[in-house]
């Protein structure tokens, strides 16, 4: 840049820097109830999805070990639990790049990023509101994640007449 260019640009940024500083005095409104739903629902969402998964997932693959592998083995019930605690561990450390795709599904379904401001965003409120909406997705998510054990009830009953 040439002299005059830099000295406007330093003029400029002198400028941005006032402004910003007096924007920080000013007190900012805290969200209003609307965005706060928003930021609820901004965490719930991907959290379902999350839970879901995690849920669905673990119940099949645990059955699947208990009714295979401790069938096999002749192990107990508890060391068959052993065995699903270790699976469990595997899947959840799986489970973490997943969350990057329920979120992605997400952000493709409209859910928009609250329009908050950086004071806004750090208010106990708004804290509070995401907070939620991530324990109540994941219940949610976990709830509905349940559904194979509707499956699973002839496979337990035909394992012990076997026996």
């Amino acid at each position: 840049l040439h002299s005059t260019e830099r000295s406007c640009l330093l003029r400029e940024l002198h400028r941005f820097e006032s402004i910003a500083i007096a924007q920080e005095k000013l007190e900012v409104a805290p969200p209003s109830p609307g965005q706060l739903r928003h930021v609820f629902f901004h965490n719930a969402l991907p959290f379902v999805g999350f839970g879901f998964l995690d849920n669905a997932i673990m119940i099949a693959a645990g059955t699947q070990i208990e009714l295979s592998i401790g069938v096999v083995l002749g192990i107990s019930t508890m060391a068959g639990k052993y065995c699903q605690i270790q699976n469990y561990l595997f899947l959840f450390s799986c489970f973490s790049s997943l969350a990057g795709y329920v979120e992605a599904l997400a952000s493709r379904l409209g859910l928009s990023i609250p329009d908050l401001t950086p004071k806004q965003a750090d208010m106990w409120q708004t804290r509070l509101s995401a907070h939620l909406g991530k324990a109540i997705g994941v219940t949610i998510g976990c709830i509905l994640g349940m559904f194979p054990l509707l499956f699973f009830g002839d496979e337990e009953e035909k394992l012990e007449e076997k026996n």
